[in-house]
């Protein structure tokens, strides 16, 4: 009864108009539709549905608008669309998130995907929100409680923050987003689950979030059989939903997974736009398109919550410098990098410590965690350095104090690493200290 609240049903037929404004079909060609007679009432962006005579209805949006006649971007392929056929013209989906959202899944234009009725909120949110102000917008808060001994202590998040989580196909990249979305500390969570499986979205609502992690959570997903529209516009809702939180005051987490798709659809788009491809295939507005996403996340204002943000990436063959990863790093506060070696030899999370960066370092950390931290980075780099050499037999114990602690200590580091660790950031230290006394390095060594 709760999601029946007068004021909400107001909002709803409100919304609703009595006035369908008709066009006709004058031409198909490269996938993209030609419309007379709704030229003087169509914005981008606004939705269409395209009525054949064979066949079911035909959705999609309007993509441009000249001085006679718009074009059409179909969600499916315009197969049986005939010269003349009627086009009916609707409003910009709204779409309104509210609190009754949260622990429900929803599409990008918030029509409920688990089968129960939702209203949407009172207050209709512009997708393409402009992000704080700069100069008002609070520092970087607190350092956050994340579930894994690795991210309490070496990779700190702190309140507002913005990571990218670099992974090939298969590596643990959805299993390490679920762990955060159950286990971080956060009033409230946004996930956005961009091109996704469909086999995945339920898997990932139901066994990697569970009913305690979808209690605070709200689930954005278009399926990867869904039209570029909608796959790019599910980045877009989820962060709608997620400023939403934030100007409640909550401090909310947010998971992508994944801009690659994100970038992908949006490439689909301009390429049906007539936008010429210059980044190895993605179109040039494709970066300012990905910095505005990041920079909606962060600190909020003075009387806002925060967003911390985890955005996904896919790097295909671990290429790190491919365009979407590239554009990332330069807008992103840090780094976490998954590794498929470490993942095929049994370690998860997959974390490559030595290519993975926080920048919320050395100000989240006191003056002997960093001094951990940074003995612990030596001990790692000196064994990767030499595991070549280590593992032919070669290594000879006395040659190089460094690398004699670091082959001492490497299987209970690495263990370290894989431990989930839900008594908190003191206690990952704690036992971090106790490794490093044990290899004669660091605090009360």
């Amino acid at each position: 009864m709760h999601d029946l609240d007068p004021m909400r049903l107001k909002c709803e037929f409100d919304r609703m108009s009595a006035v369908r404004h008709i066009g006709r079909v004058t031409s198909v060609a490269r996938g993209v539709i030609e419309i007379d007679g709704l030229a003087a009432r169509a914005r981008i962006g606004d939705h269409l549905t395209l009525h054949r005579q064979s066949g079911p209805d035909l959705q999609g949006e309007v993509l441009h608008v000249e001085s006679d006649q718009i074009h059409m971007l179909p969600a499916t392929a315009p197969d049986g669309v005939c010269l003349g056929d009627r086009v009916s013209l609707e409003q910009m989906p709204a779409f309104a998130p509210g609190l009754h959202w949260l622990g429900r899944v929803v599409d990008p234009f918030g029509k409920p995907l688990d089968g129960k009725p939702l209203l949407p909120g009172t207050h209709d949110r512009d997708l393409m929100q402009a992000p704080p102000a700069a100069v008002s917008r609070k520092p970087l808060g607190a350092r956050m409680e994340t579930g894994l001994a690795i991210l309490n202590t070496m990779l700190p998040i702190v309140q507002g923050q913005r990571i990218g989580l670099f992974a090939g196909s298969g590596v643990g990249k959805s299993t390490l987003l679920a762990t955060l979305a159950r286990s971080m500390q956060a009033d409230a969570v946004v996930v956005a689950l961009v091109g996704e499986r469909g086999r995945e979205v339920n898997e990932f609502v139901e066994t990697a979030l569970g009913a305690e992690g979808m209690k605070r959570s709200i689930v954005v997903a278009a399926t990867s059989d869904q039209s570029a529209l909608a796959r790019r516009r599910c980045a877009w809702s989820a962060m709608s939903a997620a400023e939403y939180l934030r100007d409640q005051g909550m401090n909310v987490l947010f998971l992508a997974d994944s801009v690659t798709r994100f970038a992908e659809a949006h490439r689909e788009i301009a390429a049906a736009m007539g936008e010429a491809p210059s980044l190895r295939g993605f179109p040039p507005s494709v970066t300012p398109l990905i910095a505005n996403l990041c920079e909606r996340a962060g600190p909020g204002t003075a009387d806002q919550g925060d967003i911390t943000a985890v955005f996904s990436v896919l790097v295909a063959g671990s290429d790190m410098d491919e365009p979407v990863a590239d554009i990332l790093r330069g807008v992103l506060d840090g780094h976490i990098v998954l590794s498929r070696e470490i993942a095929e030899r049994g370690r998860f999370p997959a974390i490559d410590l030595s290519r993975s960066v926080s920048r919320s370092l050395p100000a989240a950390a006191t003056a002997d965690e960093n001094q951990m931290i940074a003995e612990t980075r030596k001990l790692v780099g000196s064994y990767e350095q030499s595991e070549v050499m280590i593992k032919a037999g070669l290594y000879a114990e006395g040659a190089d104090p460094l690398l004699d602690r670091a082959v001492r200590v490497h299987e209970e580091l690495d263990s370290f690493f894989a431990k989930a660790d839900p008594d908190g950031i003191d206690n990952s230290f704690k036992r971090l200290s106790l490794i490093l006394r044990r290899a004669g390095a660091g605090p009360g060594r």
